[in-house]
Parts: structure tokens; C-alpha cells; sequence
């Protein structure tokens, strides 16, 4: 599942999906060396150049405050361009049940169509600040997980929302053999979140 920034709050940790990209590798600027791909844009809008977006979460923070989107051609079907492509960002905003934007330079439909199916990416620094206890999924990706013996349980692989709750899904081995575990990111289990150190302490037993 893509993060397209969704946050995760402990005892209400939430936010969504993303994959990383090094910008930095195709050329573009240093600023968005650890571009983070927040959705897709899905066709045109109107006829003044406005198109859909779809983001990755359902609370796509980034993408609007985001004034600059990296596009990569969309990874399936024809491309209308290639390499990267920078967007410069007027407006974007949520309709009805989805999400729009307009962008300088695109000023007509026929521009328009031509993005459908672009990959967007936003770089992290652009991602608005979290709130105490909340966290990007996407940064949660890669820590390692412990408990309060200081046993290590694994490492998370990906995040999980069940509606009611985000749950961490860690791969961690046992007999030699590749495991899977997984733990609720709630308050309840959640004693600590290092992003520092790269690590989360939690009240869990490995046998659990």
C-alpha cells in the first residue's frame, strides 16, 4: 500500500501510505531528495486545466500544502512524458468526493489529459508538521521494534488500517524461518516512538 502521508496517532496514531523516491537520483534538485509519492492524477477537470487527483490517504495534508509536485510517468500504459516533471501547484483542493488541483503552465484540457496517470511525489520536508504523537506512516517504515525486556520483536515492513485502529506489521525471524507479527499502534501497547534513534518501544511480549 502506497503512503500517500497518512499520519499515525498512538491511541489514535493515524496517517496513510507513501513510497520513497530518491529525487536526487533522476536529476532534480537536493530539496527533493526523499520525495515521498502522496497519489496519481486520474484525468482532467473542466476545460481551464484543472485535473482529478487520487491521493494515497484519506487526509492528503500534503498535497496541499505542497506548492511543488514531482510527476513521474505512470508506471503502466502509454507515457506522455518522460523523466521527471516539475509542477508548480496554484490550488488544490477537495470536491465532492474527491480532490482537484490546477497548475501553472496547464492551462487547457489537452494539458491536462496529457498528465493522466502521472505519479505525484511532494518531498517530505514539504509535509506539514505532525502533531504530538502523530506520526507519518511512512516514517515508521524501517524502525525496530522492542519491547520493555528489550527484546527485539521485529522490524515494521508496512502499516495496516483497520478502521478503527493502525496496526504495525513487522517481519522478524525465529528458527531461522522469516516471521511475521503484528502489534496495534495504539496508546495502549505504544510506550514510545524514538524517529531519532529509529526505534519504537512497546508493552508486548514476543510470544504473544
Amino acid at each position: 500500500m502506497y503512503f500517500g502521508p497518512t499520519l499515525a496517532r498512538a491511541g489514535g496514531i493515524g496517517v496513510g501510505d507513501a513510497r520513497r523516491i530518491n529525487i536526487a537520483t533522476l536529476g532534480l534538485e537536493h530539496d527533493a531528495a526523499d520525495a515521498i509519492e502522496v497519489g496519481r492524477i486520474a484525468d482532467a477537470w473542466g476545460i481551464k486545466g484543472w485535473f482529478k487527483v487520487l491521493p494515497y490517504s484519506a487526509s492528503p495534508e500534503a498535497l496541499f500544502s505542497s506548492k511543488l509536485w514531482y510527476l513521474l510517468p505512470a508506471e503502466k500504459g502509454s507515457k506522455t512524458f518522460t523523466g521527471v516533471l516539475k509542477l508548480s501547484v496554484r490550488e488544490a483542493k477537495e470536491h465532492s468526493d474527491t480532490v482537484v488541483a490546477t497548475a501553472q503552465d496547464v492551462d487547457d484540457r489537452s494539458t491536462a489529459e496529457a498528465l493522466r496517470g502521472a505519479r505525484i511525489f511532494v518531498a517530505r520536508s514539504g509535509f506539514p508538521t505532525a502533531g504530538k504523537d502523530e506520526y507519518y506512516w511512512v516514517d515508521l517504515i524501517g524502525l525496530d521494534v522492542i519491547n520493555r525486556e528489550g527484546i527485539p520483536l521485529g522490524r515494521v515492513k508496512e502499516l495496516l488500517s483497520t478502521g478503527a485502529q493502525t496496526v504495525l506489521v513487522m517481519d522478524y525471524e525465529q528458527d531461522g524461518k522469516p516471521q511475521e507479527r503484528m502489534i496495534p499502534f495504539v496508546a495502549a501497547y505504544v510506550d514510545d516512538v524514538d524517529l531519532a534513534a529509529r526505534r519504537i518501544a512497546v508493552d508486548w511480549q514476543a510470544d504473544y
